[in-house]
């Protein structure tokens, strides 16, 4: 007998939160048990792709034409956001344009309360009827 959950759309996006969390997590392990050479060649690893998240509640709206895809961005922690305790968010140029998704947050933020260097980037803006599909970003454990 099948799942109900098998093939839904929600069901993928919980595997692939799972899977990125994961990969995210042994990333940064990796990255602390191996430690470079001094002054040696520094090394980003893609951990995760994400759209954004609350588009149209912060400044994302009113930036839209000013984003390119390879701009960099700032994450921030927000671990006394009171609506989730994992919030991280997303800035450009200063301005905040939304947050990592919930579902993705939890291990970035842990990485990041530990103090692991991240960054992020622009992946891809577009206009779409969505605007969760509008502009997606990458992270990396630097």
């Amino acid at each position: 007998m099948r799942s109900t959950h098998d093939g839904t759309a929600a069901h993928r996006t919980t595997c692939r939160s799972l899977i990125a969390a994961a990969l995210l997590a042994v990333a940064v392990s990796a990255i602390a048990t191996f430690p470079m050479a001094a002054h040696a060649q520094s090394v980003r690893m893609l951990v995760q792709s994400s759209p954004l998240a609350g588009y149209r509640y912060h400044e994302a709206p009113r930036w839209f034409g000013d984003l390119r895809s390879g701009d960099a961005l700032i994450l921030r922690r927000e671990p006394d956001n009171p609506h989730d305790a994992n919030a991280v968010r997303v800035e450009w140029h200063g301005h905040m344009l939304g947050y990592v998704p919930r579902a993705q947050n939890a291990t970035l933020a842990w990485a990041m309360d530990r103090g692991d260097p991240v960054s992020g980037r622009i992946s891809r803006v577009r206009e779409h009827r969505n605007p969760r599909q509008r502009v997606e970003f990458e992270v990396f454990v630097d």
